[in-house]
């Protein structure tokens, strides 16, 4: 059986993703043969593997810094917000209905276990190491009873627990501290210690905090990563930036032409997939932004309707705000507009839901020859094709089906004039096909933009992936690292109190050897602890 980790997080957004795949790419340049997983994600941005099967974004991205191809395995179970209160529960990779949060925590979620244990199982049993990122925080203590991703899961496998914190938001002394404090002695023996994530500035003002902070607690803090910019990766929960914000935070570099192109997209209610636009973000002269005012539209050369978990709701939205009245002048005028998924759904003629949204008919904006009805069964596909002349690969995942009464044809989708659509996600990763695509729209804007002939999403993909390996390389201690994925969590750390009521272990993946991690008896110090080392200080990258 293999090693593993489990990368915990002090808040969500702390940079359990980004920790989780650059500890993969670490390992996989060192010969390592690893695997992310994550029992389970609430998220909207989403993935189709080769089998066919639905799983996050973040897991995909994972994968492919482990430079493995992503399977279920990696993310059985998946939740799929709808509103505040339900999200529709993919299981392996397959819709198997909508839930409330009341009726999830409330027993689904504890009887998952079983599958979730099963498929770390599987992986471990094929890989060197697994590398496991949690959810949230592992010190939600109203959701302990059931949780199966973050403590949960490292006591099934007797994993240990590496915790996260983001430095730039402040209160990460008191986040490491009051995280570990509020587990209970069983889930404290597991947590190893802690890693700085978003540092800026000189490493050796923090040492002191963190010698403290080991007195407080026996465990170590294992690396200081500082802050770096435009890393681009998948996002798993919700938009690294604001609306009205440059996406990915990544600076625009000069044009290749004499003009920029810049596309607005709007920013939909349960937007989802938004990732679609980021190779549009990686072309030089390119500007993405997201709005959600119909005056932000005016200067946009191309308006882009992206993926959404409610077409209906997103429909209604883009009326109350305008929007709607503005993409059907856009139109008219023949300025470019591109609808992807359920923005494809949206710019048809009308629309027939008694699935997701149940409204029944529902008239569209009526600029493709397009009708839509959903059914229940789930389409999840990776089709491959040709559009303007050029090969084309993307990934499906929907529950409309478009019947296509006219227009050009356009990834079995349409075009009418200016105006293009389809339910292929990805598909502008195609770096020739995007090229060609960008080409007609600086055309039909007016403007002289000419894309780059050598834009490689797939390398600059490659390139922020390797950042990520960079990262944990050159600021984290890598050996004590690899000897708590080898070897588990340390025996004796101490207990900090107050602590939460015991959880009973649940099941429990094989793990290397007998060893079961002992729980201490109560301390109100570090006596017993390892020593600690200090963190790395490398320049910064």
């Amino acid at each position: 059986m293999s090693g593993g980790l489990l990368v915990a997080g002090t808040t969500s957004d702390a940079g359990k993703s980004v920790v989780t795949a650059g500890i993969c790419r670490w390992l996989v340049r060192q010969g390592v043969k690893v695997a992310p997983f994550k029992a389970q994600n609430m998220s909207l941005n989403s993935f189709v593997t080769r089998e066919g099967a639905e799983i996050g974004r973040a897991q995909a991205m994972q994968a492919q810094a482990a430079r493995v191809e992503p399977t279920a395995l990696m993310n059985p179970v998946l939740l799929k917000p709808g509103s505040d209160r339900s999200s529709q529960v993919v299981l392996m990779g397959r819709p198997v209905g909508e839930m409330s949060a009341r009726g999830y925590h409330g027993g689904r979620q504890e009887s998952l276990l079983g599958t979730v244990v099963d498929c770390l199982e599987q992986l471990r049993g094929t890989y060197d190491a697994v590398i496991c990122e949690g959810a949230g925080s592992p010190a939600e203590i109203n959701l302990r009873r059931t949780d199966i991703v973050n403590m949960g899961v490292a006591r099934a496998a007797r994993f240990p627990v590496l915790v996260v914190g983001d430095i730039d938001r402040g209160g990460v002394f008191a986040s490491f501290f009051g995280t570990t404090a509020l587990l209970s002695a069983e889930d404290q023996a597991l947590v190893a210690g802690y890693l700085v994530n978003k540092f800026r500035g000189d490493v050796s003002l923090l040492e002191p905090g963190l010698d403290m902070l080991y007195e407080l607690t026996g465990r170590r803090t294992y690396g200081v990563l500082p802050f770096a910019h435009g890393l681009g990766i998948d996002e798993e929960d919700g938009l690294r930036v604001s609306l009205r914000g440059a996406v990915r935070e990544s600076a625009v570099t000069a044009p290749h032409g004499e003009d920029v192109l810049r596309v607005a997209v709007c920013a939909v209610p349960l937007m989802s997939n938004f990732t679609d636009v980021d190779a549009l973000a990686a072309e030089p002269g390119v500007v993405v932004r997201f709005v959600d005012r119909a005056e932000e539209l005016a200067d946009a050369d191309l308006v882009i309707v992206p993926g959404t978990r409610g077409t209906v709701k997103a429909l209604a939205w883009l009326r109350e705000r305008g929007l709607a009245d503005a993409l059907v002048r856009r139109a008219a005028e023949g300025r470019p507009v591109l609808g992807i998924c359920g923005g494809f759904q949206v710019l048809g003629e009308h629309i027939e839901d008694d699935v997701e949204s149940r409204a029944g008919q529902v008239d569209g904006l009526g600029l493709l020859p397009v009708r839509i009805r959903f059914e229940k069964a789930k389409t999840l596909a990776r089709p491959v094709g040709e559009a303007l002349g050029e090969p084309v690969e993307g990934y499906e995942i929907h529950h409309g089906i478009a019947d296509v009464r006219g227009g050009e044809p356009f990834l079995d989708g349409c075009r009418v004039g200016s105006v293009w659509g389809t339910h292929w996600h990805g598909s502008l990763e195609s770096d020739a096909f995007r090229r060609r695509f960008l080409t007609e729209v600086a055309r039909a804007a007016g403007r002289r933009f000419v894309p780059a002939p050598d834009t490689s999403f797939e390398q600059l993909r490659e390139e922020q992936l390797d950042r990520l390996g960079d990262l944990i390389e050159g600021h984290a201690d890598t050996d004590a690292l690899w000897r708590l994925i080898e070897g588990g969590a340390p025996r004796g750390l101490p207990f900090i109190a107050p602590g939460a009521p015991a959880v009973p272990d649940r099941g429990s993946a094989a793990a290397p050897g007998p060893r079961t991690p002992e729980v201490p008896e109560p301390a109100g110090n570090a006596a017993g602890a390892p020593d600690r080392t200090h963190v790395v200080e490398k320049e910064t990258l």
